[in-house]
């Protein structure tokens, strides 16, 4: 959508196909008996000024400006985010072993340079808070273990803190909020409002529409009932999908394409009879004893989100098989009591049981070099494969929009040149 606003702002003829019912992808907005669900937590970040205009321009006045309150449950205590930075709190044995930790790492001389996400962790933080902390979250953030993925992908989304940053935060002194999302933009309705501003934007946008194959020697999308011939083609399909798609896929692209790695994502939509017991946004929760790694409140983001007295939760689930909700919800609630969030399993208006397929790119070591044979191909294709999927890579709601921007950009290049 953004590609498509930016190249009829530039008198760029163009058709817009999006597979589902309405427009938005994960970026939607799910309603049910006066709550109101997002896809997990869909935040806007938003560092450019311009940019930040134009989507308030998409989202109208109906906005709310937000600081991070995010924390970390371990240890049966809450402490501040990031771990990393925030063990004051913490019980003595595990606050030592972090603090003790990151100093050796941080004085150690000769280290070698991290080749793993592990090893990353180990030379940055030390041991104590790669044990603690970012070695078991991690592993059930992924569902692979750190060190099957690179430390490439980590350099923006990882605070590294300071010393005095450690040392305040092992005192309880730490004043900075550290981390790209400390400040947020979010719709008073949900996310889902972004998706309908820019949809209005788009009065071609054609729903429900998903071409079951692309022909590369004739350039054209095979539909059901239509083929649609294309000069260049923007495509916010999973890379993966995108290449099934294809006709005449060389061998080589084809076996570069069967190394991207990436998990899904089981949670549940919580809606809560009360008030959340604690006022974070979001809480990180490592100890493999809980069924989550994160626990969120939709509600808190925005009141409008639950009815008046109510709350609206999201559970995002370590398991990555098809959850036996009859099962796993007594172990939720288990969990969100020792928490604090809720008193009894019967404040649990209702559950639901939600799936986000492609949810996280693998930065495997194969991951590189899969896109150094790919991405060639699809530029001799006139194909610009563009977005957090699309490009297969790891990057905020800020940055889909300017993907978007950039391939329209991209596209306009292309129409210039031969082909």
């Amino acid at each position: 959508m953004s590609a498509a606003i930016e190249l009829g702002r530039r008198g760029v003829g163009y058709r817009i196909f999006e597979k589902l019912a309405q427009p938005g992808g994960h970026a939607v907005t799910i309603e049910e008996d006066g709550f109101r669900f997002d896809r997990t937590g869909h935040l806007l970040h938003l560092k450019s000024d311009a940019l930040r205009a134009e989507v308030l321009d998409w989202i109208g006045p109906d906005h709310l400006q937000i600081q991070r309150r995010s924390v970390i449950w371990s240890n049966g205590v809450y402490s501040r985010y990031p771990f990393q930075a925030n063990t004051f709190g913490l019980p003595a044995q595990v606050a030592y072993d972090c603090v003790q930790g990151f100093l050796a790492a941080h004085f150690a001389k000769d280290k070698p340079q991290p080749t793993n996400f592990e090893e990353f962790c180990l030379y940055h933080f030390g041991e104590g808070i790669s044990r603690h902390f970012m070695i078991p979250y991690n592993s059930r953030l992924w569902g692979v273990h750190p060190r099957e993925i690179s430390s490439s992908w980590c350099q923006r989304f990882v605070p590294l803190p300071r010393l005095e940053d450690v040392i305040a935060g092992a005192v309880g002194l730490n004043d900075r909020e550290l981390g790209y999302n400390a400040n947020f933009i979010y719709p008073r309705l949900g996310i889902g409002q972004l998706a309908q501003g820019m949809a209005r934007r788009l009065p071609s946008l054609e729903l429900g529409r998903s071409p079951l194959r692309i022909e590369l020697g004739t350039r054209r999308l095979l539909f059901e009932q239509e083929q649609v011939p294309f000069d260049v083609l923007l495509s916010s399909i999973p890379l993966p999908r995108l290449l099934e798609l294809m006709d005449e896929v060389p061998p080589l692209v084809r076996k570069a394409a069967a190394k991207l790695r990436c998990s899904h994502l089981h949670y549940l939509d919580v809606a809560l009879r009360r008030k959340s017991g604690k006022d974070f946004h979001w809480a990180y929760v490592p100890e493999e004893k809980y069924p989550f790694y994160r626990v969120g409140c939709y509600s808190h983001f925005s009141a409008a989100l639950a009815p008046a007295g109510k709350s609206a939760l999201y559970v995002e689930l370590a398991d990555r098989s098809p959850p036996d909700l009859e099962r796993l919800l007594p172990e939720v609630a288990r969990g969100l009591i020792e928490m604090g969030v809720i008193d009894s399993a019967h404040e649990i208006e209702f559950a639901r049981a939600r799936r986000i397929d492609h949810a996280y790119v693998i930065f495997d070591h194969d991951y590189f070099a899969a896109l150094d044979v790919i991405r060639p191909f699809l530029d001799a294709s006139r194909i610009i494969s563009t977005g957090r999927y699309g490009a297969w890579n790891y990057s905020a709601m800020e940055d889909a929009i300017l993907f978007g921007k950039d391939a329209a950009e991209r596209a306009l290049e292309f129409q210039q040149s031969p082909g």
